[in-house]
């Protein structure tokens, strides 16, 4: 166990008469090494939800353990859990401020006392981890890179601190077919190289089927499915109810089904729906 999170509520505005419950009863498990996924539709908590991951948020009620340290409101130690914890918000790069690419990714080590070589080393770990050549980028102004790269040196802000787990709310948003490409293919090299947790909230299911194992869907500031992502998305018609639609290639290979090709189940990405199909084809020619 990781991140556990036991009962928990959480209530914007308290106690006014704008209040709003955000989140309802909320008990869940994230272990060491998982690649999660949270979907949702919009305004169904799943921003709040991670916001209580690294104590940028205190429940309301109920309990938030990281690392079996409950997180309170005065504890000394949150500093601490913020560093075992990266948080990476919807489009980062509106969170740069620096005027050199170093500067940008060294600020969080400089602010813990991490100077010289060892600064320099954790800087280039840190764009390297993400795709970016450390000579090639590490001078430059932030502010004059493409997107992509912009998003990628946000993301090697957090890497950085060396977190133990990575919670990002839409990585991918805004980026072109290849950005998204590389900052997923980055994020699946960070866990297996490193055994780095990811958190992904995301509103590409196509994304999620290239990344994630497992996935939790919040409804209405609860969580109303949570398991492996090719049970979840198999499940259409439960899917329709929550607003959500299966990745794009589970749609193809359904509808196959329907029209007699008989491929299988469980079907997320296109090499895998590919392979299916040349089996298939390949069993008919035998025949």
């Amino acid at each position: 166990m990781f991140i556990r999170l036991e009962n928990v509520f959480y209530s914007y505005f308290q106690h006014t008469p704008f209040e709003v419950q955000a989140l309802k009863n909320i008990t869940l498990t994230i272990n060491r090494g998982e690649s999660i996924g949270i979907i949702g539709r919009t305004g169904c908590g799943k921003s709040t939800l991670i916001q209580h991951f690294n104590a940028l948020l205190i429940a309301t009620q109920g309990s938030v353990l990281i690392d079996g340290e409950k997180i309170q409101k005065k504890s000394s130690q949150l500093k601490n859990i913020r560093r075992k914890i990266g948080l990476v918000f919807q489009y980062p790069e509106h969170q740069i401020f620096e005027e050199t690419v170093f500067d940008e990714v060294g600020f969080g080590p400089r602010n813990i006392g991490i100077s010289g070589q060892k600064l320099e080393e954790t800087v280039k770990w840190a764009l390297e981890s993400v795709g970016l050549d450390y000579q090639d980028i590490h001078k430059k102004n932030p502010f004059e890179l493409s997107g992509g790269q912009m998003r990628r040196v946000a993301i090697a802000s957090i890497l950085s601190m060396r977190p133990e787990a990575l919670v990002l709310d839409e990585p991918t948003a805004g980026l072109d077919p290849e950005g998204k490409r590389l900052i997923l293919k980055k994020l699946k090299t960070l866990r297996e190289e490193n055994g780095t947790t990811l958190v992904l909230v995301s509103h590409s299911m196509d994304d999620l089927a290239m990344i994630a194992e497992r996935i939790i869907v919040m409804d209405q500031g609860t969580i109303g499915l949570d398991s492996s992502v090719r049970k979840i998305f198999s499940q259409g018609k439960t899917l329709e109810y929550y607003g959500i639609k299966p990745p794009t290639t589970t749609r193809i290979a359904e509808l196959l089904q329907e029209k007699g090709f008989d491929i299988g189940n469980g079907i997320l990405t296109a090499q895998e729906l590919s392979e299916r199909i040349a089996e298939k084809i390949l069993k008919a020619g035998k025949h």
